[in-house]
């Protein structure tokens, strides 16, 4: 349970090689090459891979550079939730959020908002009132968050563990449940309102098997579907000790069978098996179509809310661990179902890779461009690297034109100017220098066709 402290890789389709007028290559290769960060090697099958971050922490360039290498998608462990963003009633302060907000943006990286409603971290004032002043209250509350963020979020945990362990998988007394056994759809629907292109989630813990609590959710989602109530997704928090429960994947299939996404939202594993239990972690999202990403809670194993633990990814000096190797080896193996696309649906396509010869040292200053894509029948994933010449780079913008109708439906390491046509796309920070005859990657993922991007690079 959090407490205060916390709170595909799919065959291509196209194998064609295409030269660019500025001297860069267009490697199309069947499978991609291995990805070398947790957020590029989950890109490659349409999913992300990211974690939760302390505003308080960002001064601390281990942890940031870590966040800004690995991750391309953030949630704020607590500057947007209730008690931070409206310390007294409609007395609201973003500036925790914000910035957690643009240290994601300003990377090229999205955000999932955590969360609007729970029954803990309320402010004060909030734990004072009851009924229907609550109730107003609650829903004032996420209209004004949802609309300072609007545009700005890819997933809100709208409403946050509103289930009780040991209940026969009926709902938590809380405050908020005692204004009305609607109060969650409620605020599902006050949120859509506030920010009608975000997805909704309803997120919870000790959920991760088939039980009487996780059935007692999916019988919510069942319902709320059945009658138009606004439910995108259901994340499952998955605080495990060594593995999840042998169930697992099925669970998180059952849910998306209802027709809304399942994300890993709060990922962390402790124990001896911890590598072997992250692998399988991952391996069931990339086995569910509708699992659209893995974001684990923390970063490094100081800054865990399982304090001696040592339940994720990097240690405590910020060293990748077994576990690292684990998940980065399981995204770049890949999954065979396409995600977003029909529950338990899969594709499969065939395989043919083809390879170019390099092309020359482009010189002092300038730089190559090269792609890999993932493509299925209506979207793709494409991986581009830049490569530096001769002395370096200390900025770098890359060209791509986009066939008619394919549209930029998101990206990450990068700032793109558009997302139909010509999209020119530039270093962000932490990647703008480059050094001699070294590579960095960006990405990003696109609905409609991926013949003829012909990336071309040149040093900003």
């Amino acid at each position: 349970m959090k407490l205060t402290s916390r709170s595909v890789s799919l065959a291509a389709m196209v194998s064609t090689v295409l030269a660019s007028a500025l001297g860069a290559t267009l490697i199309v290769t069947g499978t991609a090459s291995a990805a070398t960060t947790l957020g590029a090697a989950a890109a490659q099958t349409g999913r992300y891979f990211g974690a939760a971050i302390a505003a308080g922490k960002l001064g601390d360039s281990t942890y940031t550079g870590i966040v800004n290498r690995e991750f391309n998608m953030i949630t704020a462990e607590n500057e947007m939730k209730w008690d931070a963003t409206e310390r007294g009633r409609n007395q609201f302060d973003y500036t925790g959020g914000d910035r957690i907000l643009n240290q994601a943006l300003n990377n090229g990286k999205r955000v999932r908002g955590h969360a609007l409603l729970w029954h803990q971290q309320q402010p004060g004032w909030a734990q004072g009132l009851s009924g229907s002043d609550l109730r107003s209250a609650a829903i004032n509350h996420v209209t004004q968050v949802a609309t300072h963020y609007k545009g700005k979020i890819y997933a809100w945990d709208v409403v946050n563990e509103a289930f009780a362990d040991g209940n026969g998988g009926g709902r938590r007394d809380s405050n908020l449940q005692r204004t009305g056994n609607d109060w969650i759809e409620a605020a599902f629907r006050a949120a859509r309102a506030a920010d009608p292109n975000a997805k909704l989630c309803y997120n919870d813990y000790n959920t991760d098997g088939v039980n009487a609590k996780s059935t007692g959710i999916y019988n919510m989602v069942r319902d709320f579907k059945s009658r138009g109530v606004p439910i995108d997704c259901v994340g499952f928090q998955s605080h495990l000790t060594n593995g999840p429960p042998g169930d697992y994947q099925t669970n998180l299939q059952r849910f998306a069978a209802l027709g809304v996404d399942v994300q890993i939202t709060e990922l962390d594993i402790a124990g001896s098996s911890q590598a072997n239990g992250y692998a399988t972690v991952t391996k069931a999202c990339l086995a569910v179509s509708r699992c659209t990403g893995i974001t684990v809670w923390g970063v490094r194993d100081s800054d865990s809310w399982r304090t001696g633990e040592n339940p994720l990814l990097f240690d405590s000096n910020g060293n990748k661990k077994a576990a690292y190797t684990s998940v980065l080896n399981a995204l770049n193996a890949g999954g065979t179902t396409v995600p977003g696309g029909d529950p338990g649906t899969t594709t499969t396509t065939t395989t043919t890779t083809t390879t170019t010869t390099t092309p020359p040292d482009p010189g002092s200053g300038d730089c190559t461009a090269s792609v890999s894509l993932n493509a299925w029948n209506g979207g793709f994933v494409a991986t581009v690297k830049v490569t530096a010449g001769s002395s370096g780079l200390n900025g770098w913008k890359v060209t791509t034109s986009l066939p008619s109708g394919t549209t930029v439906t998101g990206s990450w390491s990068t700032s793109g100017s558009g997302t139909t046509g010509t999209v020119v796309w530039s270093n962000v920070d932490y990647n703008r220098a480059v050094g001699a005859g070294q590579s960095t990657e960006f990405g990003f993922q696109g609905t409609g066709g991926s013949d003829g991007l012909s990336p071309t690079c040149a040093a900003a």
